[in-house]
């Protein structure tokens, strides 16, 4: 690499990027903020990122790196751990037979190349990368696994079954305790990671960790076996559970800050051969709930959703299995509603999201304040909207179309596997056929696909199996579609975030009539024929059209349709 001093105004203004003005002002703007002058730049838009560094990496002679693209070798990342890597804005990404190459934010910080190098037994060649995929890169590379098996080890040495219960029971500002340092190790972990379910499950020899990401669990095996107990009782003092309780199940809830961000934590315990395992559900309360736009439906579906939410009264189900988004599309359709001119109550086990001006009621069974309970009291409160968790037996979904047959709207949720059946499933738990008939507006199935990472996801051929299924539903398919690949962005999975496909049926003259007839043939025969009714597994094909997600995807979903 040459070794002169870079100066990178001069060099942008050399090369005709920006003007010799231009630069004095991105130096001002730099002197008041204290930001690096390229940083600068791209802030002030005068440089995008890309054409900044490529000049640079064209000038020193150097490889420009996508991250994104390429798989990162953990071990080999380590050879600088993450204080050096943060501070240097560097990670090792490839060892040859004399020499490490970095990826680096600024190779003309020739001070921190140079401090770098006394590091490493091996000469240091240098690559520059984009500084937004290097701090990802190493936010996932040093992530807390390491963290938590140290700490997990000072708290067995310390002795993990022993622990001062004064200690435990004050506030998480303790932060010096190791069990304390423990779980907030884990959870930022959780945080960095997306994660929105946390497993803790004791084995003889260990502690297994394991976290919900993008609907697919990831585990890491702690072997010190003496720290579960701790670890169970500080999460139940702050759920304020009995400690003195392990062998019936129990639930509890408590919040925390992690990384900036407010978290409602759910925990729910059952009692194990080596302990009590626990898991936690992680609801971040700091980003809101979704719009309706940002739940991702077909625009067909969005514009059919919208037309059931404008109903003045009837009832609206939405329906799939556990873990299928239906809260997530409840709440949005409450944002939607949610006007200072209409009184929304819901009745939910648990709340999960709290809502401005929505009256929400949690249930609890130990004082008999079940959804019937808590549902014949609602509707002497005035409601125009109602929102009942779950229709789980014939008590609550005859109160609920009684709602709804006297000028309420009413949405709830059904765990039946598509649109057809959720209709016919209200018969089955004993409501009467013609109220069914008269309130039942329209009902939302969903799934939830993972998204295939944008970073690595190439074309592919489908495979027989795949082939088969699209012939099997009378697809012609030509086109090549996208299949998972895996790099740092996605960690190695292939896949980065997950969107939901839907299947919305209204329910029109044939369909009620039917139902009031309690003829399922008849019911079937007019949803299939409806003009807007897409099945579950095409809606996940048109996104596999388009990139969005992979065949496998698809045909999980319908597997399960």
């Amino acid at each position: 690499m040459n070794q002169r001093k870079i100066r990178i105004g001069d060099l942008l203004v050399e090369s005709g990027v920006i003007t010799a003005g231009q630069l004095q002002a991105a130096l001002r703007e730099q002197a008041r903020t204290g930001q690096r002058l390229g940083t600068t730049l791209v802030d002030m838009q005068l440089v995008e990122e890309s054409q900044l560094l490529n000049i640079l990496a064209q000038q020193l002679q150097i490889p420009f790196v996508e991250l994104g693209r390429i798989r990162l070798n953990e071990a080999l990342a380590q050879r600088l751990n993450e204080v050096q890597a943060r501070r240097y804005r560097a990670l090792i990404i490839e060892e040859g037979p004399a020499h490490y190459l970095a990826a680096v934010s600024d190779p003309t910080d020739l001070t921190r190349i140079d401090e770098m190098q006394s590091l490493l037994d091996k000469p240091l060649k240098i690559a520059v990368a984009r500084e937004s995929e290097l701090m990802r890169a190493i936010d996932i590379i040093y992530r807390h696994t390491e963290q938590i098996e140290s700490l997990a080890l000072e708290l067995s040495e310390a002795g993990g079954d022993q622990f001062d219960l004064a200690t435990l029971t004050e506030a998480v500002d303790v932060s010096e305790a190791p069990v304390a340092r423990l779980l907030q190790s884990i959870f930022e972990d959780a945080i960095k990671m997306g994660a929105s379910d946390i497993h803790l499950e004791p084995e003889e020899n260990g502690l297994r960790i394991r976290m919900r990401v993008d609907g697919v669990l990831q585990e890491q095996m702690v072997k010190e076996s003496r720290i579960a107990s701790a670890v169970v009782l500080r999460l139940k003092l702050m759920s304020n559970l009995d400690i003195s309780e392990k062998r019936r199940p129990q639930d509890g809830r408590f919040s925390m800050v992690v990384q900036g961000r407010q978290i409602d934590v759910r925990l729910a315990t059952l009692p194990l051969n080596y302990g009590e395992s626990v898991v936690m559900r992680l609801l971040d309360q700091t980003g809101g709930q979704l719009t309706i736009a940002q739940l991702g439906m077909l625009p067909e579906h969005q514009k059919l959703f919208e037309q059931l939410l404008s109903y003045p009264h009837g009832i609206i189900l939405v329906t799939g299995p556990t873990g299928s988004g239906k809260s997530t599309t409840l709440y949005a359709a409450l944002n939607r509603l949610n006007q200072p001119d209409v009184k929304i109550i819901t009745v939910e086990d648990p709340v999960e999201y709290r809502l401005p001006r929505v009256n929400q009621i949690q249930v609890n069974t130990k004082i008999d304040l079940t959804f019937a309970a808590v549902l014949r009291t609602v509707l002497r409160a005035d409601p125009d909207i109602i929102m009942v968790g779950e229709m789980r037996d014939q008590e609550t979904a005859e109160i609920g179309l009684r709602a709804a047959l006297t000028g309420h709207l009413v949405l709830s949720t059904l765990h039946t596997n598509d649109a057809i059946q959720s209709a016919m499933r209200l018969g089955d738990m004993g409501a009467e056929p013609y109220l069914v008939a008269s309130t039942l507006r329209g009902v939302i199935a969903q799934r939830l696909v993972r998204k295939l990472c944008p970073q690595c996801a190439r074309g592919s051929e489908p495979t027989p199996q795949q082939k088969s299924w699209l012939q099997h539903h009378g697809v012609e398919e030509s086109q090549t579609f996208k299949a998972p690949v895996g790099c740092n962005h996605c960690n190695q999975s292939g896949y980065r975030g997950r969107i939901g496909v839907h299947e919305i049926l209204i329910i029109d003259d044939a369909m009620s009539e039917a139902l009031r007839r309690n003829d399922q043939d008849g019911f079937v025969q007019a949803a299939r024929a409806a003009k807007h009714y897409t099945p579950l597994a095409m809606s996940a094909l048109e996104r596999a059209r388009q990139g969005v997600t992979s065949l496998d995807e698809v045909l999980r979903v319908s597997e399960g349709a």
